[in-house]
């Protein structure tokens, strides 16, 4: 972050120094809230969680070298107290924005897929300028401006993942770090319970198209209906990606390999170039697109874009790894986040990366879909069902509607059960899909077939 005298700090956040603070000692960052990352120089946040208090930490915090707290009572250390935390990090991380006018702040949003176009696009990015972007998917109302304190004088690009939980979220998200560049990826399923239906999660998503300025773009999924609708939402320009004929950035002639890989020639106005990925799985096209949408808007040739998009390896964990055994098993870990749309991508790759082999799938009850869980859940299980797997083992509670849409699959109760039934069934060349909730820990599964441990 940019360098910030602790006077300057309690001035930002209304806060107020504590007697053993001095006020001209000097934040140079990192600005933290685990005590274990501290280091000189830094910031310690004590926030307030349900399990663990950052208060009960702020010495140790001090100790590794953190040259204050922001704290909301007082600590054994030197604080600015405030009256709340996350609003003050928030007021801290919209200060240090402002101060850093050359810097370029592109959101991305959707129901799935966020974090690996913003990935892609802190790749491409990072080819005509230093860039901060999140490390895997600080979305949130901590993580966001924890984010964006990271950024200092040398900073061009500020590439931030938002993540909407209800309505306003993404609002108050973009009015930490304003961005000129908006990225609307999908309207899907995720946490339907929560929004109680699509138009809903579209009006959270398009919320970042709104606070885009007139001179700014608005880039939209042109084959998704509820996205490319927020055109009408928006006063910035609008470019749209996809694989419809009228997108400004499209992808054409596709294919997979072998491994789930896909080819294809991205297609810009003005020009087009050939695409190599190492992504696995055909949605990853979409999130290519959408980061080559946003690129092109930021000048680079649509050459620049094709070589760094087909170089680029998965940064963030869990999101379609694809892992070999010695003796051929491959295991799809796609473990770090499910709901409906993405349990059918993820088997869609299933089928085209496991075609002609033995394929198993290991799944949980999907979450956060309120009156319709039910439905999407025995939903889940029919396409399971109907996919010709070898077998579908169905982990953990509330598994009745998935068992229900696929009756000959396996419950188990955790995922030390799935691993010891999956671990008989497996012969040399099969394929083992991974895929559910966070809460689930599925990628304990992947892990354990790959050879780690399941604990």
């Amino acid at each position: 972050m940019i360098p910030l005298p602790l006077s300057r700090v309690a001035e930002i956040t209304s806060g107020a120094l504590t007697g053993m603070a001095d006020p001209a000692t000097v934040i140079r960052g990192p600005v933290v809230i685990d005590s274990r990352r501290a280091g000189p120089g830094s910031l310690f946040v004590a926030i307030k969680g349900e399990r663990v208090d950052g208060h009960d930490f702020a010495a140790r915090a001090c100790a590794a070298g953190a040259a204050a707290v922001l704290a909301t009572r007082p600590v054994e250390a030197p604080a600015v107290i405030v009256s709340d935390a996350q609003a003050a990090l928030a007021s801290l991380a919209a200060a240090v924005v402002a101060d850093l006018p050359d810097v370029t702040v592109v959101g991305v949003t959707g129901s799935a897929g966020k974090t690996t176009t913003k990935d892609l696009l802190a790749g491409l990015a990072a080819r005509i300028g230093p860039t901060v972007a999140p490390v895997g998917s600080y979305n949130n109302e901590i993580g966001h401006p924890l984010t964006v304190l990271r950024a200092d004088a040398a900073t061009r690009y500020l590439v931030l993942e938002l993540s909407a939980r209800n309505i306003g979220h993404i609002a108050y998200l973009a009015g930490i770090a304003p961005p000129r560049i908006g990225v609307v990826l999908n309207v899907g399923t995720a946490h339907l319970g929560v929004f109680g239906g699509k138009e809903a999660i579209a009006r959270a998503k398009g919320e970042l198209v709104e606070a885009l300025p007139a001179d700014g773009v608005a880039v939209l999924n042109a084959d998704d209906p509820l996205v490319s609708a927020m055109s009408e939402r928006t006063a910035a320009r609008v470019t749209t990606f996809g694989r419809s004929a009228g997108a400004h950035i499209r992808a054409e002639a596709e294919s997979l390999d072998e491994r789930g890989r896909a080819s294809f020639t991205l297609r810009t106005p003005s020009g087009s170039a050939p695409v190599r990925l190492r992504l696995h799985g055909a949605h990853a096209v979409e999130n290519a697109l959408a980061a080559a949408a946003a690129a092109y808007e930021l000048g680079l040739p649509v050459t620049t874009i094709a070589e760094e998009l087909s170089g680029a390896e998965p940064r963030s964990r869990w999101r379609m790894e694809v892992g070999d055994r010695p003796d051929g098993v491959m295991v799809i870990n796609d473990a770090y986040n499910a709901n409906p749309d993405s349990m059918r991508a993820a088997f869609r790759s299933l089928a085209a990366i496991g075609a002609g082999r033995r394929r198993f799938a290991v799944i949980a009850a999907l979450r956060e879909l309120g009156e319709e869980s039910a439905a999407l859940n025995e939903g889940v299980g029919r396409l399971a069902a109907g996919e010709g797997l070898e077998a579908l083992i169905v982990v953990g509670p509330d598994a009745g509607p998935i068992l229900a849409g696929a009756p000959g699959a396996v419950h188990v109760p955790d995922v030390e059960a799935a691993v010891a039934e999956l671990s008989g069934r497996l012969a040399p060349g099969d394929v083992v899909l991974v895929k559910g909730p966070r809460a689930a820990g599925l990628e304990r599964v992947a892990e354990a077939i790959l050879g780690g441990d399941a604990r």
